[in-house]
């Protein structure tokens, strides 16, 4: 009977890998910028789940088990920025825009994307996280706003906060730019 046991779990756990790995490097990848890292980030986060999976299933009450993914995955991504503070790392700008295109309107978006992608690296905290996870991930603010420990109003709020910030940090860097 044990062995059914752990087999089921296993089977469930392998569904729980595929269904969310994409999203697991997604986060980590935009949250640290660099893609040995992110790999990294999300086979610990993995292991760390395979470890805990029992007691997130049962304390889960049938609840989607992806903003515990992301929980553990922004966990360890905050423990890697602790443990890298004192080393140079490759901004995400650089990683991903790092082809130059012919056509005008390509420079123009890739140079948008740029402007975004630095002022999100400029903001704080919860409102960097919620952003991504709601942006890159495609989470709802059910799924982020139990990611970060916070009530659905609060993580709201914490959405709206930070794309006006955002905003204007773009906007900053846009006049910065023509003058």
């Amino acid at each position: 009977m044990a062995t059914e046991t752990k087999d089921q779990l296993d089977r469930e756990f392998s569904a729980l890998y595929k269904a969310h790995l994409r999203d697991v490097y997604s986060y980590t990848y935009y949250r640290i910028g660099n893609h040995h890292d992110a790999e990294d980030l999300t086979t610990q986060t993995f292991i760390q789940a395979y470890r805990h999976f029992e007691r997130a299933q049962r304390e889960s009450k049938g609840r989607p088990l992806r903003p515990w993914l992301i929980r553990i995955a922004h966990n360890l991504a905050a423990n890697h920025h602790r443990d890298k503070s004192r080393k140079p790392q490759t901004n995400i700008d650089d990683t991903m825009l790092s082809t130059r295109h012919t056509t005008e309107d390509l420079v123009e978006g890739r140079d948008e994307l740029k402007r975004i992608l630095a002022g999100v690296q400029e903001l704080q905290g919860d409102r960097k996280e919620a952003l991504i996870m709601r942006f890159a991930l495609g989470m709802d603010n059910r799924e982020i706003a139990r990611a970060l420990g916070r009530t659905d109003g609060a993580t709201k709020v914490l959405l709206h906060r930070a794309i006006k910030q955002l905003e204007e940090i773009v906007k900053t860097a846009d006049t910065d730019t023509d003058a």
